[in-house]
């Protein structure tokens, strides 16, 4: 690897403690693309986020806080003002950054399998051709406990291991990055996925109110700006009908509505899910004996549960219990965060499904790919173990919502009406039982916006799950839709007018 460098900034800190710094390493390489090839450098390493401290309303300095791990990778010699910079991040909580870096956006990807079509160890990189830096320089953060990133000695996680804590770290090392590169010119974007989303809408009213940072786009993939859209907790018969059409394409992927079109079947669900199905959850025992029988039957149909179950269920089909009852007379269950995937049921009597045979499928390409390509190609070494998808953020704190629902649907209402020029994309997974496509849908819906500002959001669906990417059709279309946001996002630079002689 030619051209490697080490960069190492020493600040000081709090008396007592360990004096932390910046420790990074710098790599330079090339992209083949279908345009050409480009010259890159990379930048991988933790990096010192310092908060404001005071005591009793007096300054009492600017402190290390968190050593947070970041990949960034830079185009070489393209003017800064001009060159787009992504800001990219998962969700979890608790999730690195590896599932966008590596199988979607970054300039490498592992060849991770696809349902149906799995990978044996050991795992390939290769190079991604349709990287979005083509378009956009690249920035990945880790937050705290997941990939590398750790508070500083003597630091507790857990005091970042809820909503506003998280986004306000965030927040920090996306203006820090800024400034430290001088790209506070530049056009900028934000990539989140999953919890990711509800992270991005956040913090772009965040930097717009706190930084006075402004963006160009958010790209929302696998979107849930609504939490309570997907908890199904006592009571919420809210992330009933959210579901349904979910439910129904996967029964339709799994071969339960014959020769029929997946847009017929789930244009179906949504009818029943937008009108009869709210109403009858809402009427509950008042339903009459025809009405519910009718309702049930309907459920069924779109589904293809039994009747019987959708009846026992009081027409509320949890999930997990969807999982594990869909294909139950095959003795397999099918996955949470994409369908398509199935696996052999742990317990063919159980309730709901143990295990999500989705992520088992694709977890371990993951962790070895990133383990390898952080170390052998970009190299940072770190004995630490690289947090791929850690519980260790659990319980996550929402104090900040307390008696009422954890949305981020007024901070991007917030966001657009602050800055008309906004522009949001959203990917969505026909396939995705953690974040379904028609609650994301509703939550947009709901929005409180004037018509010109709802004509800033666009939708791109997928015939795949929560990661579309592993989807080799729906990866490179995928990409093409992100780098055609991206580039009609940036407005054209106009130049000043002639001063008149």
């Amino acid at each position: 690897m030619a051209n490697t460098d080490t960069a190492r900034t020493d600040k000081t800190s709090a008396p007592d403690l360990p004096a932390p710094s910046d420790e990074v390493r710098i790599t330079r390489h090339t992209l083949r693309t279908p345009d050409g090839e480009l010259a890159y450098t990379a930048t991988a390493g933790r990096v010192v986020v310092r908060e404001e401290k005071h005591t009793d309303g007096a300054f009492d300095g600017y402190r290390p806080a968190i050593e947070m791990f970041v990949v960034s990778y830079t185009v070489d010699g393209v003017d800064p003002a001009t060159r787009p910079v992504t800001f990219a991040f998962n969700g979890g909580p608790g999730s690195s950054s590896v599932w966008l870096h590596l199988g979607l956006l970054g300039p490498r990807r592992v060849l991770a399998g696809d349902a149906g079509a799995p990978v044996a160890p050991p795992y390939r990189i290769v190079e991604n051709a349709e990287s979005l830096l083509a378009h956009s320089d690249l920035v990945f953060i880790d937050p705290v406990s997941t990939g590398y990133s750790r508070p500083v000695v003597g630091g507790k996680p857990a005091d970042y291991h809820g909503y506003t804590a998280d986004r306000d770290a965030m927040a920090e090392m996306i203006r820090l990055w800024t400034t430290r590169h001088h790209r506070w010119l530049s056009p900028k974007f934000l990539a989140g996925e999953s919890y990711g989303t509800l992270r991005a809408a956040a913090l772009a009213a965040r930097l717009s109110e706190r930084i006075g940072m402004t963006l160009n786009g958010l790209m929302l993939v696998s979107t849930v700006l609504d939490m309570g859209s997907i908890r199904f907790t006592d009571g919420n018969d809210a992330v009933y009908p959210g579901f349904l059409p979910t439910y129904a394409a996967y029964a339709h992927y799994h071969g339960l509505h014959g020769d029929r079109s997946l847009d017929e079947v789930v244009q179906q669900a949504r009818e029943l899910a937008e009108r009869d199905y709210p109403w009858a959850l809402a009427r509950g025992s008042r339903l009459s004996p025809a009405e519910r029988t009718d309702v049930v039957e309907r459920v069924a149909a779109v589904t293809g549960l039994r009747p019987e179950y959708v009846d026992r269920a009081n027409l509320r089909i949890e999930h997990q219990r969807f999982f594990a009852e869909l294909l139950r007379d095959r003795g397999v269950t099918v996955g949470r965060l994409d369908g398509r995937f199935t696996g052999p049921a742990a317990d063919r009597n159980a309730d709901a499904a143990r295990k999500d045979v989705s992520y088992l499928a694709f977890q371990t390409p993951y962790t070895a790919a990133v383990n390898h390509y952080l170390q052998a190609e970009l190299g940072y070494e770190s004995d630490l173990p690289y947090e791929i998808l850690s519980d260790r953020v659990q319980p996550w704190s929402y104090a900040e919502f307390e008696g009422r629902g954890v949305t981020v649907i007024p901070d991007l209402d917030a966001a657009l009406r602050a800055n008309p020029f906004l522009q949001v994309h959203v990917s969505l997974g026909w396939f995705d039982g953690a974040t379904p496509f028609a609650a994301a849908e509703n939550g947009f819906a709901r929005m409180d916006l004037p018509d010109e500002l709802r004509e800033n959001i666009s939708y791109s669906y997928y015939e795949a799950g929560h990661m579309m990417y592993l989807h080799e059709q729906s990866r490179v279309r995928q990409s093409r839709d992100l780098a055609d946001f991206v580039r009609r996002s940036v407005p054209q630079r106009q130049e000043p007018p002639a001063a008149e002689a």
